[in-house]
């Protein structure tokens, strides 16, 4: 009868212990990390296809993002589908894309992460101000990235912003914090 106990007892104490580590992964999926894969050359040579990454979804809580940094948000037309891009006007700015380069405000962009000059300048031919909640995010592969220059993606609002990409971590050879500058 006590060994019966015992075996009871140590039973119900790993399913209290399973519950919580469920409920501890369930806490930090939804509210500080979440992993995705990247899938496609949109970001190109800053993240390839294939990287996994850990997507930081706590920062913008606290603060608000900055240019030039890397982020994931949902596409608006298909379920489960996140894109990875990076912030280039900020709420408030004047976007616009002229003879392959970014200009805001009317001053050309300073960009350090080796893009190339972009072929299709699309809605941000004719300058776009963002509002107040309002974010112009292009993909680092120019050429080859949907982002806020197509109708179907378009400017972001602070609310669709699900994270910033913080660590890749696969493949191994490329595991780190990633970097937004």
């Amino acid at each position: 009868m006590e060994q019966e106990r015992s075996i009871i007892r140590e039973l119900l104490g790993w399913i209290v212990y399973i519950l919580i580590i469920v409920g501890l992964t369930y806490l930090i999926v939804t509210f500080v990390g979440q992993r995705t894969r990247v899938s496609g050359s949109s970001m190109e040579t800053t993240l390839s296809d294939g990287d996994n990454l850990i997507v930081d979804k706590i920062s913008f809580r606290f603060r608000d993002p900055k240019r030039y940094e890397i982020i994931v948000f949902p596409y608006q037309y298909e379920e489960n589908t996140f894109y990875i891009k990076r912030i280039i006007g900020l709420p408030g700015e004047t976007v616009q894309v002229m003879d392959g380069k970014v200009y805001i405000n009317g001053q050309e962009l300073d960009e350090h992460y080796g893009n190339e000059e972009m072929l299709d300048p699309g809605i941000a031919r004719e300058p776009i101000t963002l509002g107040d909640d309002e974010y112009f995010v292009l993909g680092d592969n120019r050429n080859h990235s949907a982002d806020s220059r197509q109708d179907n993606v378009g400017v972001l609002h602070r609310k669709d912003l699900l994270g910033r990409a913080w660590i890749r971590v696969w493949p191994l050879s490329k595991f780190g914090v990633i970097k937004h500058e």
